[in-house]
Order: structure tokens, then C-alpha cells, then sequence
């Protein structure tokens, strides 16, 4: 089986052939980029179906994942994106005009602000946890259980090493 990064290191090695022993790296950032790129035109479009974008699920999974009271700073949201402070404060203003979060002052500290999922948002995830877990499983159909563990420990060996061991 071949894919479109065999073609590319295949052309690399007719125009470079004194690159052919070095060009394995070209082949697994090729096929992580591709398959990144793959994983999140899918994701989108699945969650397309529910009038939602795929950053705004983003937002909402982290904070359900948080536990009740489902609430978390900007600031904890903005390391869990990895996006830059205006693009976070933009999805949460977006957020918040579909009522499905709310910023409230912090109890414990007044000069902050906890962004927290409304009553319609944990139940719209809730609901949809089970249709988006089969549609992930669906993009990996391909592997079977053991392919599944070896890849998730490779790719988390791999991230580990380049520092990517928290979202806090």
C-alpha cells in the first residue's frame, strides 16, 4: 500500500538520490501533517451536522472535562488551545452569544473570571459524547486494538520527548 508522502520521497530520491538514507524523517512528519490535516477536515464536518465548529466543541470538551462546576480560566483554556489570548477570548465571546457558556467572576478571587458550560451546553455534550467517540473510532477502522496501542504509544513517546507532556 502507498500513499501520497511515498510519491514525495520517491520524487526526492530521483532528483536527490544522495538524500535516499536520509529521507525517513520527511516520511513520518509528511504523514502526521497529512493525517492531522485529514483528522480535522472529518472532524469538522462531523461537527458541521450539529451547527457546531470544531473549535467551539474544542472549547466545550475541555470544560466538561474539567469536572462541575464545568469552569475554567481563560487563562487554563488558552494552554488547553494552544491559541493565542485574542483568538481565545473571541471563541468564548462566540461561546457566549450561543449560550453556551457564561463568564462569572471567581468566588476565591474577584479580580478573575471563570468561563463556565450553561445547563444547555453539558447536555449537548453529554449527548453527543457517545456519536463522537464512534465517529473517532471510525476514522482509526483501520487498525486493530493492538495497531491502535502501538500507534498511541509511539505518537505519545514521540510528543513526550518534545516536552508535550501537560495541558496545564
Amino acid at each position: 500500500m502507498r500513499d501520497a508522502v511515498d510519491e514525495i520521497t520517491d520524487q526526492w530520491r530521483r532528483e536527490r538520490p544522495d538524500l535516499t538514507d536520509t529521507l525517513w524523517p520527511m516520511g513520518l512528519v509528511g504523514r502526521v501533517q497529512r493525517l492531522n490535516r485529514v483528522l480535522e477536515r472529518e472532524l469538522k464536518d462531523f461537527f458541521a451536522g450539529y451547527d457546531l465548529e470544531l473549535w467551539e466543541m474544542d472549547v466545550l470538551l475541555t470544560l466538561r472535562r474539567a469536572g462541575a462546576p464545568y469552569a475554567l480560566t481563560p487563562g487554563a483554556l488558552l494552554k488547553a488551545a494552544m491559541v493565542s489570548s485574542g483568538a481565545m477570548t473571541n471563541r468564548i465571546d462566540r461561546l457566549e452569544t450561543k449560550g453556551l457558556v457564561t463568564r462569572q467572576a471567581d468566588a476565591a478571587d474577584r479580580r478573575s473570571v471563570k468561563v463556565r458550560l450553561t445547563d444547555q451546553a453539558v447536555s449537548m455534550v453529554d449527548g453527543l459524547m457517545d456519536k463522537h467517540l464512534a465517529n473517532e473510532a471510525r476514522l482509526f477502522s483501520t487498525l486493530d486494538p493492538a495497531e491502535r496501542d502501538q500507534l498511541a504509544g509511539l505518537m505519545r513517546k514521540v510528543l513526550a520527548e518534545r516536552g508535550d507532556t501537560s495541558i496545564h
